[in-house]
């Protein structure tokens, strides 16, 4: 095995380095230190400040970062929606008897995948638009894309127009999605990162509950109106922001790698210092950034993306970001497309049913990612990939099996064999969205530093809408064609991508996003980053001493 320099940069490493041979690793006391106990943790330093900080919700600066985190989410919710409302309305008769495309064909996959088509033209340029301009910038003009491309769709009578429509609306969402995850993990505390940038992701479900929920109703409407309503209230997320956009702060990494050092400091003060200069946390983010983030960095030159792969860093870095963008597309969640198809081959063939489960689905896939949400800051990465990985492939399988055993009963259909089949799917649903949906914006944007933050996004982004148009391309042929077989692809591939996350899935949490450019330094990443060190808390929860032996994986 590669040896590991046992040295992270850590910025202010104000902590005093001592070996306390006398503490009791039974029960943390010492004669001199009752009370005291020691604790593991990935960075010393990191975690004193944090433990000196106490960072509350409730005063004002938090409830303004919050907020800030919640116009990120906005941006999320354009895409979620767009993810539950295609499936609902190509089950309905009044958009049927105006495009003639049938529930599933090439037809459907025309108009399902020019929308990933539009989000792959559109990366390179979001993200030179999000490094020159700022994220907020950004936001807001994906925000009028997509409203553009809404427009477009819900007045469309042919199909040319809705595909026009629908690749618009790709090109809207990418800048959206390039900028917004970058700005929520670049202005979160340390401590907070995880959660306000998996709640950044959530927003999926934010955008594809209320799209499940208004195609539930409006497919009671008796017209075109059915279909239309819910196409047109895809603007809803981008009129909030574009109404919050420019009440928010701009990313302080973001102003640092633009020569603005004292609008970041004054951002660090603000919002992470509860306004103390002198803050032990705000003192060791403004070192890590002025150490670690370069004002003539690759973010200056926009065509160049050569240090993402060129370097061992940047190779990891990527082996991260192209991971969790390939498997957080393609590991059966892309059914998620063509849940009502999926629904009919289990015996539920009525529409008005199709859309309620589609409903329930969502709801339920959301308290998975939700509660995901609330533990991400403190539940390592690297495992809950692995283990939820493999947890969905188990979940697929007892749903292809039922539905294997549903096929060859033809019409005679076994009740308790559907409500399984299904109950199978909604799990499946349920464990996707607890592993992969906070960490699919989490892990990417803590593998990237700032100036490669945008052009390693667009990277992903592209990545994504490739899997993207597999699974909306693919997907109608496929079950089409061969029906439930086709999640046996995926039952296979899940137990492949837990494998990789094994072998390849590097450990970022409880780092500082700085402090990760050593761990990628390293000859072997993922032992380093697994790497911790071992503190001395005092009874009132002071650090007072860093225990000079580092614990090895």
């Amino acid at each position: 095995m590669a040896e590991i320099d046992k040295k992270p940069a850590t910025g202010r490493d104000t902590l005093k380095d001592h070996h306390y041979p006398a503490v009791d690793m039974g029960t943390g006391t010492t004669a001199d230190h009752v009370g005291a106990h020691t604790k593991e943790v990935h960075n010393a330093e990191l975690f004193a400040a944090v433990q000196e900080a106490k960072t509350s919700v409730r005063n004002k600066g938090s409830l303004q970062l919050l907020f800030a985190v919640f116009v990120a989410f906005c941006c999320a919710c354009a895409s979620g929606y767009d993810g539950s409302l295609l499936t609902s309305i190509i089950a309905m008769k009044h958009f049927q008897s105006t495009f003639h495309t049938g529930p599933t064909g090439t037809k459907v996959a025309v108009m399902f995948s020019l929308y990933t088509v539009g989000s792959m033209v559109a990366a390179p340029f979001a993200a030179v638009f999000s490094d020159r301009f700022g994220r907020r910038r950004a936001m807001f003009g994906g925000a009028n894309i997509i409203i553009i491309g809404a427009i477009i769709v819900s007045t469309s009578s042919t199909i040319a127009q809705f595909v026009v429509g629908r690749f618009v609306l790709g090109m809207g969402v990418q800048v959206m999605t390039v900028a917004a995850p970058a700005y929520a993990v670049e202005i979160s505390p340390p401590h907070w990162r995880g959660r306000c940038t998996g709640f950044y992701n959530c927003g999926w479900f934010g955008g594809s509950i209320p799209a499940a929920a208004i195609t539930f109703g409006t497919n009671y409407i008796d017209n075109d109106y059915s279909w239309r309503i819910p196409l047109v209230l895809q603007c809803f997320a981008c009129i909030v922001v574009l109404g919050a956009v420019f009440f928010i702060p701009e990313s302080p990494r973001w102003l640092m790698a633009n020569d603005k050092e004292e609008e970041a400091r004054e951002f660090l003060v603000k919002y992470h210092g509860n306004g103390n200069s002198q803050s032990r946390l705000v003192l060791l983010e403004l070192e890590e950034m002025r150490e670690g983030i370069r004002q003539d960095g690759v973010d200056k030159t926009y065509a160049d993306y050569r240090p993402l792969f060129a370097t061992h860093n940047g190779r990891w870095r990527m082996a991260q970001v192209l991971m969790i963008a390939i498997f957080g597309q393609f590991s059966g969640n892309g059914l998620g497309y063509f849940n009502t198809v999926i629904f009919e081959q289990l015996g539920i063939t009525s529409s008005s049913q199709q859309l309620g489960y589609n409903l329930l689905n969502s709801v339920l896939s959301a308290i998975g990612a939700l509660s995901a949400v609330s533990l991400t800051d403190k539940m390592p990465r690297r495992k809950v990939l692995i283990f939820g990985t493999l947890a969905c492939a188990a979940t697929l399988a007892v749903n292809s099996g039922l539905s294997a055993a549903l096929d060859s009963q033809g019409k005679n259909v076994i009740t308790s064999y559907a409500q399984g089949g299904l109950a199978a799917y909604f799990l499946f649903n349920i464990v996707f969205s607890f592993t992969y949906t906070p960490l699919q914006a989490v892990v990417k944007t803590e593998a990237l530093e700032t100036t490669i933050r945008a052009k390693g996004l667009a990277a992903a982004g592209i990545i994504v809408s490739a899997m993207g148009f597999i699974n909306q391309f693919a997907g109608p042929i496929a079950l089409g064609n061969i029906g439930y077989r086709y999640i046996y692809v995926f039952v296979g591939w899940d137990v492949v991508e837990a494998i990789m996350w094994y072998l390849f899935g590097v450990e970022a949490q409880g780092r500082t996003l700085e402090q990760l450019e050593w761990v990628y330094s390293q000859p072997n990443p993922v032992k380093a980053s697994l790497m911790v060190e071992k503190v001395i808390v005092q009874a009132d929860g002071k650090v007072s001493e860093k225990v000079i032996d580092v614990a090895e994986p």
